[in-house]
């Protein structure tokens, strides 16, 4: 029975495990983590566990026994140094271990501020992985300032976890606007008014010259050449795939390790899942950084791996909470040229549907539930209502399906 090795105890690893044994896989299974934890969710470690609403046992995907119960070895504190295709092994410092398939889940890892600008200074992190969020905690302290670099989803995340906890709130952004790479013009409008509206210091096209400190960042120089006070610096100006351990095998790596339809990669046996993943997508090769799109690429990937032979068609969705508000995306906007807005009587809540052309291609819902679930429907079925029958009010959504 085939020996499978997975790389990354992150949401793909772990789905793809349990996936394997649900499939009745009955050969060894190794999942291997550079982190000391069990796999663990990401998304509420910016929001519920920073502001402690969630204890780190619930942040776990599975108790730990439960890999010991489906007879999974988990290999944990564990960075994988070298993978060997020709010889179908794994190093793991001075262990060697054996695979006959072996799926790549590395992930990505956060964009970093380089040292010559202040990046290691003390007191100022990423916001990626449990140890980032337990080393920052004890800073979140009531009238302490804070300085957000980047006016992405985590950034906002995170200025929206200090303004509730009664921090001074600075957001400085090097774009246009906030939220420039992935929503329109008119979400951007929305979160910045909601984070104002919370007392949050937004700058946009402004960026960060450069930190100071003597051993502890204590201003921070922004493009306007103002300094600003700071107790302390996050950094969210975007993500990484990890994908040096697949390089150095000899796997095609093209803004992540490049995969087929199936999941495999340009190596025989070896295949990628989850963040770490360029996969066809649409006429071209995408990357998605979501929990749905790691667990369902995982899962499709552990039956092939099995020999399934099922291609993966992604269905984009994500999320974002920040206050009181729920942010629920459908689709992919890439290429849209309009913007249609629909309004509600539901305080805080709209919708902006994305076209391109005649055609639906995302939906961005804030407050609205019922407008996402709709607007996703109508995307994986290819569906593309008149953009004018979604703007009036008059129409019942539920008819355009």
């Amino acid at each position: 029975m085939a020996e499978i090795v997975v790389i990354g105890a992150g949401q793909a690893g772990s789905s793809a495990v349990f996936k394997l044994r649900a499939l009745g896989h009955t050969g060894r299974i190794t999942l291997i983590g550079d982190e000391a934890f069990p796999p663990y969710q990401r998304p509420p470690l910016s929001k519920a566990y920073l502001l402690g609403d969630m204890t780190r046992e619930r942040l776990f995907l599975m108790p730990e026994p439960s890999y010991q119960e489906h007879d999974i070895r988990l290999k944990l504190g564990a960075p994988v140094t070298a993978i060997n295709p020709d010889t179908k092994v794994v190093s793991v410092g001075d262990e060697t271990i054996k695979y006959d398939e072996l799926l790549l889940a590395t992930g990505s890892s956060p964009i970093q501020l380089p040292a010559a600008i202040g990046g290691e200074l003390g007191g100022v992190y990423s916001i990626r992985t449990l140890a980032d969020i337990d080393a920052m905690a004890s800073e979140f302290s009531e009238g302490r300032n804070v300085l957000i670099v980047g006016g992405g989803y985590i950034g906002l995340e995170a200025a929206a976890v200090a303004s509730s906890k009664g921090l001074k709130v600075t957001v400085v952004e090097m774009a246009d606007r906030i939220l420039q790479r992935v929503a329109a013009p008119e979400t951007s409008d929305y979160f910045r008014t909601l984070h104002q509206n919370h007392g949050v210091d937004i700058r946009e096209g402004i960026g960060l010259s450069r930190l100071s400190g003597t051993e502890r960042v204590t201003h921070a120089e922004l493009s306007d050449g103002q300094v600003l006070d700071v107790d302390f610096v996050l950094v969210g100006i975007g993500i990484r795939p990890n994908t040096d351990i697949a390089g150095t095998a000899g796997v095609a790596v093209q803004n992540g390790i490049e995969t087929n339809t199936f999941g495999q990669t340009t190596v025989p046996n070896i295949w990628a899942a989850g963040d770490c993943a360029s996969f066809p997508f649409a006429g071209q090769m995408i990357r998605l950084e979501s929990v749905p799109n790691a667990i369902d690429q995982a899962e499709i990937v552990a039956g092939n791996i099995l020999g399934a032979k099922t291609e993966y068609i992604a269905k984009p969705w994500f999320w974002s909470d920040q206050y009181d508000v729920k942010l629920q995306i459908a689709g992919l906007n890439t290429g849209y040229d309009n913007v249609v807005a629909r309004p509600s009587d539901r305080p805080g809540s709209v919708s902006h549907w994305y076209y391109g052309g005649d055609t639906l291609l995302a939906v961005d819902a804030m407050n609205a539930p019922r407008e996402f679930m709709i607007g996703r429907r109508l995307i994986e079925a290819g569906k593309s209502p008149i953009a004018t029958a979604v703007g009036d009010l008059s129409t019942d959504l539920k008819s355009l399906m």
